[in-house]
Formats: C-alpha cells, structure tokens, sequence
C-alpha cells in the first residue's frame, strides 16, 4: 500500500519538475514531495503501523526514492540557473569591437599634421606664421610678384579666374607681399595654406593642394643662409639625412633662382609614376628675392636683401608618409585618413 504512494509520489514530482520554468517552482516541488511537512515526511508517520520487516523495505524504498528527488531537483535546479545565465549573458552582451556610441574620435588630416610640425620648426627659428586670402587680386598674385600682364610665366599657373578679374590664388607668395607691406624689414615669415592650379590630375598633381611659402629680407642675406634653413627644414621633417639636388630655375619673382628637388622616398630614386620616372620629385623653388618684388613692397633693394623659396606641403606629406597617390589626400576615404 505505501509502496504504491511513494511511487505515485515520485512520479507526480518528476512530472512536476519536467515542467517547472522557474527556481520557484521547481522550490515548491521540493517543499511538497521532501519539506518536513510534505508528502514522504506523511508517509513516514504511517511506519509505526507497520511489521519490522515491512517497515525495513518501505523505509528502504523511502530513503531511495528521496535521495533521487533530491538529485533531480538539484539537476533541475542547475539546468534552470545556467539557462537564466545564458539569457543574461545573451541580453547584456557587448562586442568590444564596436566603436562607442557618440562621435567617434578623430585625429589631424596628415598634410595638417605635417603643417603644423613645418610651423612650430619654423616659430622656434624666429619666424612668423602669416595668412592671406585665398580669393586674390591680379596684383598680389602676379604683378607684385614681378610677373606683369604679358609675362609667359603667367601660363605656367594654369589659373582659375572669376568674372570679376580675381582668381583663386596659384600660390602662397602674395602673402609674403602682404606681409612686407604691413610688418615692414627685416622680416621672417612664412605663409602655409591651399592654393589651386587648374592641372591635369594625375599620381603627383592635383587641382586643389597645400604649400607654403617662406621669405627672409634682412641685412646681407646670402644663398647660405636659404640652403641652411632649407637642410634643417628637411632633417626635421624626415628625421633623417635625405639626398637634395641644388639646380638653376626660373621664377620671376627670386634672382638668382633654384630648383631644390629631393631623391624621390616613394621609389629610393629608382623611378615610379609620383617622381615621373626621374628619380627626383621637385620640392623646393627657391632664390633670392628679386630687388623688383621688394621695390614693390616698399623696401629699398638697396639696404634690404633675402631669400624666398615655395614648398608644397602636400608633396612633403606623400614622401613623408610614402603615399603615391596625391589624390587619396582629398578622396575622404576614412580607410585611408584614419591611418594617420
């Protein structure tokens, strides 16, 4: 008779355990079938009734029975926990790859970069920073720069002009005029920012690039002087020896004038599309001031001298970096920005 109850005991609490969803109910099973007032505690209040042998085999089914519900609840117990973990693990999961929410940080364009390290080389040399328009007049752009209406170096700056005989600046140097103008000799500035070129793009030319333009007008200015400032610029910005050429060149606006070219980095001088094939990417115009350009700035040629050169910052940034495309600088591709 009792044998019949425990196992219809035991049977009822593995079918309530099946179906237990929650700690609590699977709680509530224990208390009915093992609690000191559950069923198999009711049970064995019925032993005293009981013969000594049939008490020995009931009581041996009896502890059975209530060490296997012990079991499977605890089993229970464990599988319900691990799957609430797995569900908490699943909803406060976080992939630690995903960039935070919120704007995403950045860092300097590298022609920026490369600017703003020429700068500080240049302020702890004694120079000023200087800025103009970019939107410039005929006569800042060519006529004070010793380049008159009729002068063939006006073809070579492929302009951009507007309708009202103003055009986008082919150069940086108008801001050295305007800087003579206004800061008077003796001066040593420099004057960084973009300029525009109506050029045939391609590896090593673009339409819209960044130089920056250097003068020095003092007393006794000599070609040593340029070439010594040029050397440091160079060293500073490659952290290294680099291999520079020094040959004759034509601008209007220095007497006489030079061409400083630097082995090409991209290819070591072995010749690539950037360098044209030549080994040498042209870098540097550079010269002497010519006493026309002063005059135009209102300093006499004849007490003042200096030295002037052109540096195309972006072309500084491809070597620096070893970019063979000028184009990838204004493609805004993140991939290739973000590199930097």
């Amino acid at each position: 008779m009792l044998d019949g109850l425990i196992s219809q005991l035991y049977a009822n609490a593995l079918d309530q355990l099946a179906s237990a969803e929650t700690l609590d109910q699977v709680e509530a099973v224990r208390v009915e079938a093992l609690g000191r007032k559950g069923k198999l505690a009711e049970i064995s209040k019925e032993f005293g009734k009981l013969a000594p042998e049939e008490r020995a085999r009931i009581g041996k089914l009896l502890n059975t029975v209530k060490a296997e519900l012990e079991s499977k609840i605890e089993t229970r117990k464990a599988s319900l926990e691990a799957a609430a973990l797995d569900a908490r693990l699943d909803a406060e999961w976080v992939d630690l790859t995903t960039p935070a929410p919120g704007p995403r940080p950045g860092s300097l364009h590298p022609v920026t970069q490369v600017q703003q390290e020429v700068e500080d080389l240049f302020v702890s040399m004694g120079f000023t920073v200087l800025d103009g328009p970019e939107v410039e007049t005929e006569y800042y752009n060519f006529d004070a720069l010793n380049i008159p209406a009729d002068h063939p170096a006006r073809d070579m700056q492929d302009t951009f002009w507007l309708e009202d005989r103003r055009l986008l600046r082919t150069h940086t140097s108008p801001v050295q005029v305007r800087g003579l103008e206004k800061l008077g000799p003796p001066l040593k500035m420099i004057a960084p920012g973009r300029v525009f070129r109506n050029e045939e793009v391609d590896p090593s030319h673009e339409h819209t690039f960044y130089q920056l333009e250097g003068m020095m007008v003092d007393h006794d200015v000599s070609v040593a002087h340029m070439i010594y400032f040029m050397k440091t610029l160079l060293s500073a910005i490659f952290h290294r020896e680099v291999t520079v050429r020094l040959r004759p060149g034509f601008f209007p606006f220095v007497e006489p004038g030079f061409e400083l070219d630097i082995r090409c980095l991209i290819c070591n001088g072995e010749g690539c599309p950037v360098c044209k094939q030549s080994g040498w990417v042209e870098l540097m115009p550079c010269g002497l001031v010519h006493p026309a350009v002063l005059r135009y700035c209102g300093a006499d040629p004849e007490v003042w001298n200096g030295f002037a050169f052109g540096l195309g910052l972006t072309r500084l940034a491809m070597m620096r970096y070893g970019i063979d495309d000028i184009r990838l600088f204004s493609s805004g591709d993140l991939r290739f920005l973000t590199q930097f």
